[in-house]
């Protein structure tokens, strides 16, 4: 099926045959994938791999602006009754109401993750065959004068025309695009059509609405939505025109692939924690430091959500510690974490010297609201002052030291 601009041009002569075909349940799948991307860190959208057919392939200006895309649903339609000129009743003619509204349909992964895609057709189109040629229907005319309103490439309201058509002297191809909620679109017959009128399969525009990448979980999601074909059904075609099957089925397949890494740079993973500005405060002055802290950057690049804690080589309660082996002496020590702008908690909030617990709370959930590539965050690393001063009170030289991992888990419920 090919289109082009044709508004009172008399195309190429052709015929559109009858159609002779078993009915079968018509399958639809329509992929969507999703993967940061650096070069548009604000680029939170899947894209849609399922390649166009029938109009959108082949007026793609008309459709990616709008983000329409069409598929061609191979169900043949044919005429139970010939079409009277001048009917009183749209169904009795040339009409199509299809579910232009959005529907939900829910999405869900292999553990249980379930997100909502929202889609709805908005646009329907025909491969026409008639059983006379359009002169002899006419008495020597040509569409525009077979419909009120003109040939089928002038949708009438509320559909909207696109401005392209095919056609032959016993056949043609038109597309109208639907509005949202738009109900019935009905041409009417000026010239009686004897039974035979057919369409050998029909085209559909769909829009999607899909979730938010970043807050899924990485992996594959499945749904499904079941349409209904025929009279007063989901795709409408009036009272005459009769498909061959009565289901179209849509399956939606959502890929999700996102980065999460974290870098310490080179050294990083020694922390030596002191008193700000140094010991000489106290080795000179004899000043007890009132903590011991160290800063210590990261960088992290993050398209999911995750969730932060800490494990310990000493343990002490919720928290980690530091062990003085020759006294056997233990002090807590705290951690913390800031992020960059761009990672919040569950509740929106900006993350700054948030505490890390062995056990997660308060750190259960950071999300990103954009992709983000090596932005800079800093862990918080300090013994507050009652444990210096417990560290430093019989004025013998000791050493403290422990081992923490910090964990960034990806795996979220």
């Amino acid at each position: 099926m090919s289109f082009f601009s044709a508004p009172g041009i008399r195309p190429w002569i052709g015929l559109l045959t009858l159609f002779s075909v078993a009915a079968a349940a018509e399958v639809h799948n329509i992929d969507a994938t999703f993967e940061p991307d650096f070069a548009n860190p604000q680029k939170n959208q899947f894209k849609n791999q399922t390649q166009s057919e029938g109009f959108c392939r082949q007026v793609p200006g008309a459709c990616e602006p709008i983000g329409l895309f069409s598929l061609i649903a191979r169900i043949p339609f044919a005429a139970n009754a010939p079409i009277q000129a001048n009917h009183a009743d749209p169904r009795r003619g040339g009409m199509a109401k299809v579910p232009s509204n959005w529907s939900t349909v829910s999405v869900t992964n292999a553990s249980g993750d379930t997100h909502i895609v929202e889609v709805r057709i908005a646009g329907i189109g025909h491969e026409a065959g008639f059983p006379l040629s359009v002169g002899e229907l006419t008495g020597g005319g040509w569409w525009d004068d077979l419909w009120e309103g003109g040939a089928w490439v002038y949708a009438p309201p509320p559909c909207l025309g696109v401005g392209t058509v095919t056609a032959g002297h016993h056949g043609y191809n038109s597309f109208w695009r639907v509005p949202e909620g738009a109900g019935t679109c009905a041409k009417k017959a000026l010239f009686d059509i004897p039974v035979g009128m057919n369409y050998q399969y029909f085209v559909y525009a769909y829009e999607l609405r899909t979730p938010d990448p970043l807050k899924m979980d990485a992996g594959d999601y499945t749904g499904s939505i079941t349409y209904t074909v025929g009279p007063n059904m989901d795709f409408d075609m009036g009272d005459v025109m009769i498909p061959s099957d009565s289901m179209l089925t849509l399956n939606f397949n959502l890929k999700v692939t996102h980065t999460m890494k974290v870098d310490i740079p080179p050294g990083g993973n020694r922390v030596v924690l002191e008193p700000l500005g140094g010991w000489q405060s106290w080795l000179n002055q004899g000043r007890k430091p009132t903590r011991l802290m160290r800063d210590q950057t990261f960088n992290i690049s993050a398209s999911s959500r995750f969730r932060m804690n800490i494990e310990c080589e000493y343990v002490m309660g919720n928290n980690c510690a530091l062990w003085e082996s020759t006294a056997g002496h233990g002090v807590p020590l705290e951690v913390s974490v800031t992020l960059p702008n761009g990672l919040t908690d569950s509740a929106g909030q900006p993350v700054k010297r948030r505490r890390l617990w062995r056990d997660g709370s308060g750190t259960e959930l950071f999300q990103p609201g954009f992709y983000l590539d090596r932005k800079v965050g800093t862990l918080h690393f300090e013994v507050a002052r009652d444990a210096v001063d417990e560290m430093l009170k019989d004025g013998y030289a000791r050493s403290y030291s422990g081992n923490v991992t910090v964990i960034w888990d990806s795996e979220v419920s």
